[in-house]
């Protein structure tokens, strides 16, 4: 848990039936309408970033490429260059 109070603040307006339908869900999960509607929207975040900074491949697929990147006869700079980004940014994830 952070030890010190959130201090960004985020506004939006709803309708009435929307609104409604979240104080409820809320209500029911046991938790304030900001609590529940961060805790969605974070989890909804972190879905979205996922599908989107991640590549998945199937097995042939992964083969493949590991066979064109043992079978390079020249080196290729931005190819290591990316390989280290992404190791640096896999390192630095939560």
């Amino acid at each position: 848990m952070p030890t010190t109070l959130p201090n960004e603040r985020i506004d939006l307006r709803t309708s009435p039936e929307i609104k409604e339908l979240i104080v409820r869900a809320a209500s029911t999960a046991g938790l304030s309408v900001s609590a529940f509607l961060l805790g969605a929207a974070q989890e909804r975040a972190r879905q979205i970033l996922t599908e989107n900074e991640s590549i998945t491949l199937t097995s042939r697929d992964w083969r493949a490429f590991v066979k064109a990147l043992d079978n390079t006869e020249k080196p290729r700079p931005k190819l290591a260059a990316a390989m280290k980004r992404h190791r640096n940014w896999q390192q630095s994830k939560p």
